[in-house]
């Protein structure tokens, strides 16, 4: 049976080319941008077209389909052009992923562009309190993704994170989406298993591990606390092996997709090198060590 490990996978040619191609490298789950991520407006799938997909998603097995909104959005954003854009363009993610059977959507926050934290957050909670009963056929989940905090971007800490869910009125739409390269970035240390135990604590005490819907496994270019994006390949950035092992082995989390951002390389080998390095850090256990509430 096929595992929750995948990666983002392209759709040139075509959304529905998407599910093949994460097979062949060996995915259980995958990614996509339902649109081209660096244009405003994206073709809406034809009702045959929304047919394909769903048959080559059958065809491949995959456990997951994951969208990522584009990454133009911005909810935080002050009124005019950029938030009538964002939200125009969530909309139609909304849309297209209803249209094709997708369920969760992975999104950035936002930024709060020097007007502050909390009035960034207000304005994410007031922009899902109009899409979401605009898009009633979208019955899916809004996957807050963890950021690494560049700038003046929102969801670098999990209290932001839990400030936002709480703040809209459909709090039971969201769950969160742990990029390892990102919350790494933004300081949380999960490097040892007394680190992992801690982050993943403090996680469930202002989330819920209930919400961890998703991960993107990344490695990290840059350090702890260095508010830098960069991915890495697993094992080859400030990270280290320790952590992915620890993520691989823990039982919470075996049905809980988990995607890979890593460089590609020529036709996807890098996504297939990352994969096994994943797979070789999972370990036989036994029944007394698979009921323990976390590996050490």
């Amino acid at each position: 049976m096929k595992d929750y490990l995948g990666a983002h996978m392209s759709i040139a040619g075509g959304i529905h080319k998407a599910p093949a191609r994460g097979t062949r490298v060996g995915c259980g789950v995958i990614q996509v941008f339902t649109q081209n991520s660096n244009q405003w407006r994206g073709k809406m799938p034809t009702d045959g077209e929304a047919a394909l997909f769903r048959e080559q998603w059958e065809a491949a097995g995959l456990h997951e389909i994951v969208a990522h909104d584009i990454y133009l959005i911005n909810l935080a954003a002050p009124p005019g052009e950029t938030r009538d854009k964002s939200l125009a363009a969530f909309r139609e993610e909304m849309e297209r992923c209803a249209r094709l059977g997708i369920g969760p959507i992975v999104m950035h926050p936002g930024a709060h562009l020097g007007d502050g934290e909390e009035t960034g957050i207000r304005r994410i909670c007031e922009a899902f309190d109009r899409l979401i009963p605009a898009v009633p056929e979208f019955t899916g989940a809004i996957l807050l993704e963890t950021t690494a905090g560049q700038g003046t971007s929102l969801g670098h800490t999990f209290g932001q994170l839990a400030a936002i869910i709480a703040g809209t009125a459909y709090p039971d739409r969201f769950a969160v989406c742990f990029d390892t390269c990102h919350a790494f970035a933004a300081g949380y240390d999960f490097t040892t298993g007394e680190g992992y135990r801690r982050v993943f604590a403090e996680f469930d005490r202002l989330i819920g591990l209930d919400r961890l819907r998703c991960f993107h496994l990344n490695d990290s270019r840059k350090g702890l606390n260095s508010r830098v994006d960069r991915h890495e390949h697993i094992g080859r950035g400030t990270l280290g092996l320790e952590p992915f092992r620890l993520l691989m082995n823990d039982d919470r989390f075996t049905t809980v997709p988990k995607i890979l951002e890593t460089p590609k390389g020529d036709d996807d080998e890098f996504d297939i090198m990352n994969l096994n390095t994943l797979r070789g850090l999972v370990r036989r256990r036994t029944t007394k060590e698979r009921t323990e509430p976390c590996p050490s």
